[in-house]
């Protein structure tokens, strides 16, 4: 973990999901290889189980996880057998920012087929960023304007909770805006909610 939060504030660590089929694509090529809300890679299950490890002695009493394939299978892998049984919530207002085609998600009822341990009933069908025409890639890019809004709402929605140890369980640039840093496949990073940083770009 890389910072603490003092004892009688509430603890909230963020983990990155593991590594995806896009990242590795991505990592690789530079391109974008059009994978529709990726998956993990056979990496990134390994980078789940070595982190399920790590963080089996933290007393989680709540785990959010972003609705998107990725995070819900980091999710699932780290947090199904976990000694302190946290309450899971799957939320959309940490979703990754929409840029790239594995941040456009799929439909609810989908979701809850393939994920039947997840609730996702309160979710709409389509929960992703969808508005208007789609870029010349063939998927939506969400404005900055909507994008800067979750992350202050996730913020303050996180602030509201009543649970003192909570995971997050989301993404690579959604956690830069939210945290100021960029985290690794897997890496957990306490965070404390007193600082906002101001990152200069999207990366």
């Amino acid at each position: 973990m890389s910072r603490s939060s003092p004892a009688s504030a509430t603890r909230i660590v963020c983990i990155r999901h593991g590594e995806s089929t896009f990242n590795a694509h991505h990592e690789a090529t530079g391109r974008d290889p059009g994978h529709i809300d990726a998956r993990l890679s056979e990496r990134g299950h390994a980078q789940v189980a070595a982190a399920r490890e790590a963080l089996r002695a933290v007393p989680f009493e709540l785990v959010v996880t972003s609705p998107l394939t990725r995070a819900l299978q980091t999710t699932a892998g780290i947090f199904s057998d976990h000694p302190a049984r946290p309450d899971v919530l799957v939320e959309v207002l940490h979703r990754e920012c929409q840029e790239s085609s594995c941040d456009i998600g799929r439909a609810a009822s989908v979701l809850a087929q393939e994920f039947p341990a997840f609730r996702v009933d309160h979710l709409p069908e389509t929960w992703w960023y969808a508005e208007g025409a789609a870029g010349p890639e063939g998927w939506h890019v969400e404005p900055r304007t909507l994008f800067d809004q979750r992350v202050s709402g996730f913020r303050d929605w996180l602030r509201a909770r009543p649970e003192r140890t909570i995971a997050v369980v989301g993404h690579c640039t959604f956690f830069y805006h939210l945290t100021g840093r960029w985290l690794a496949n897997c890496e957990a990073l306490d965070v404390d909610l007193a600082d906002e940083p101001r990152p200069r770009a999207y990366g």
